[in-house]
Parts: C-alpha cells; structure tokens; sequence
C-alpha cells in the first residue's frame, strides 16, 4: 500500500483490526496515561502494511482524541496537574527540535538499546517506591525547573527514538517528584495533546497521515480510554505499579528489539 492520505478502499477484515488496535490501545492509555502509539505503530504496520512515516503520522492523529478524553476522566477525579503540564511542554518543545535535529548525527542503535535498560531501571524502582493518593503536586521554582528539564529530556528521546512521552514522564513524575501514580497519568495525557496536535497538523500538510484509518482507531479507542482511566482509579497504588511494570516490560522489550535490528551507523 503506497503512503496516501486517505484510503477507504478496505476489506471488514481490515477495519475490525483497526477497531480492534484503537479499543486496545485507548485502555493502555486511560489505565496507564500512554498515548498508545507503542501499539499504534506497530499495529497499523501489520494491519495494512503501513511505512514507517505514515504510521507514525496516522497514530499521532488517533492519539488526539483519546487523550482528550482520558485527560476528562483524570480532571473530574482531581488527578491532573495542569501547571506541571506546561512546563513539561514548554520543555518538550525545545527538546522536540534538539532531538530532531540530532537524528540525522547519532546513531540510534546503542540509543535504543540503552533506553531499554533504562526502563528495566524504571521497572525495579516501580517495586520499591509505592505513591500515595489523595496529595496535590506542590511546584516550587526548583521543581519548575526540574519539570522544564524534564520536558526538554522527553522531547529530545521522542525525536530521536519516536517514543511516546508518558513512558518516560509517567515514572518521572511518581519516582522524581512524587506525583500519585493517578496524578502522573493525568498530567501526562494532558502533555500529549499539543504534541500529537502540532505533529497531526504538520503530518497533514505532508500527507503523512490516513484519515480514515486515524478515525477508526481514534474513535474507538475514546470509549476505552475512559474505561481504562476509571480502572486505574479503582485499583491500589501497589497493583497500578505491577501492572505498569508489566506495560513497562513489553515496551522495553519491544525497544530493545527495534535497537538490534537496526543497522549499525
């Protein structure tokens, strides 16, 4: 299939599977506060034969409105931290461009390979640090700054290696600033929003993204998203933990596969 912007031209088969990532992949985003495109991605690559590009440019556009939604369901439980998110952002931004720029100068490979020992450490402190609930995410001008370190640490990996930035804003949030895991998940999908907004409309105008395709997994995926959030508010902070560690370990495995597979430059 040649990256087109639009195709409607289809089998069923087809379509459930793109229904199927979308309600997949808006509960790991709801539950986890992810924006999915570690299953996006993949999905639409296997699903219907998608480059690289116009997957990434597709999932982008999905993304938008089941963080929208999950961003909702965080708010009217009080789990989000809307100051955090805009300093996140503001250095998210910056780092965007730095990452972007570095790709064509480093080599993605060791890069991909040391990230997913990262997360193994992210898993193991999972395991020993349980967030509380129920406190506010006090921001001082140190941890401002820290949060617009942040940012520009997220952007700069998500321009080099196309992750998503909950997988590191998550953990960062509960492990460095001792944000409730409910809170992290919140805040981050907020992150998300103007990202996947700037990318879609720059994808747009490059023809990078299938519309069609966007909506069947976007749509979908809002339902679960909610359901996904509400999941995480239900549970213990401890099974929350286990069960990110897991997340955690399919997206580091799945990293760590992409990282020997690349070619050596």
């Amino acid at each position: 299939m040649g990256e087109s912007s639009l195709e409607m031209n289809r089998k069923p088969t087809q379509w459930a599977g793109l229904v199927t990532i979308g309600l997949v992949a808006g509960f790991l985003s709801g539950m986890f506060g992810v924006g999915g495109g570690i299953l996006i991605v993949p999905g639409l690559v296997l699903v219907l034969h998608f480059g690289h590009r116009l997957a990434s440019g597709t999932s982008l556009a999905a993304i938008v409105p089941l963080a929208l939604v999950g961003v909702i369901s965080y708010a009217l439980n009080g789990s989000l931290s809307l100051v955090a998110a805009l300093l996140v952002v503001l250095g998210s931004v910056v780092g965007a461009q730095i990452g972007t720029r570095l790709l064509q100068k480093i080599p993605t490979r060791p890069l991909q390979i040391g990230f997913a020992v990262f997360i193994v450490v992210v898993i193991v402190s999972l395991f020993l640090v349980v967030p509380t609930r129920g406190e506010e995410l006090a921001i001082t001008w140190t941890m401002a700054i820290a949060l617009v370190i942040l940012g520009i640490i997220t952007g700069i990996l998500s321009g080099l290696l196309g992750v998503g930035g909950g997988v590191i804003i998550v953990p960062a949030l509960m492990l460095l600033f001792g944000a409730s895991d409910l809170v992290a998940r919140g805040t981050s999908l907020l992150i998300m929003i103007p990202t996947a907004l700037a990318g879609t409309l720059s994808n747009l105008r490059a023809k990078n993204v299938d519309i069609s395709a966007a909506l069947a997994v976007g749509l979908p995926a809002c339902v679960t998203t909610f359901l996904g959030s509400m999941v995480a508010v239900a549970v213990s902070p401890a099974l929350a933990n286990t069960l990110f560690a897991i997340f955690l370990v399919f997206v580091a495995a799945q990293m760590l596969w992409r990282g020997l597979k690349a070619p050596r430059h």
